[in-house]
C-alpha cells in the first residue's frame, strides 16, 4: 500500500486541481451570461430588431374612412371651415 504521506499529497493535488477547474468554469460560465445580457440590452439599431404582432386585418388600412380624411384635412389646415372665415 501507499504512504499515508502519499494519499495526502495525491488528494491535495486532485483536490487543488479540481478546484481551479471549476473557477476557471464559472468564470467562463459568468463570462458568457454577462455578454449575452450585454447583446440582450444593446439599444436596437432599425432594421435589426424585430418587433412581434401585426394587424388583425392590414385591408382595413387600404382605404380610409370618411372620419379618418376628415381628420387628416384638419390637421393639414385644409378644412372647410377655416376657408371661410
Amino acid at each position: 500500500m501507499a504512504s499515508e504521506e502519499l494519499t495526502k499529497n495525491i488528494a491535495y493535488i486532485l483536490s487543488a486541481v479540481l478546484f481551479f477547474a471549476m473557477v476557471w468554469f464559472i468564470a467562463k460560465r459568468a463570462g458568457e451570461n454577462r455578454q449575452a445580457m450585454l447583446d440582450d440590452l444593446a439599444p436596437k439599431v432599425a432594421g435589426e430588431d424585430t418587433l412581434g404582432g401585426g394587424a388583425k386585418n392590414p385591408k382595413q388600412f387600404d382605404e380610409p374612412d370618411e372620419e379618418a380624411l376628415e381628420e387628416m384635412a384638419e390637421l393639414l389646415g385644409e378644412d372647410d371651415d377655416e376657408d371661410v372665415q
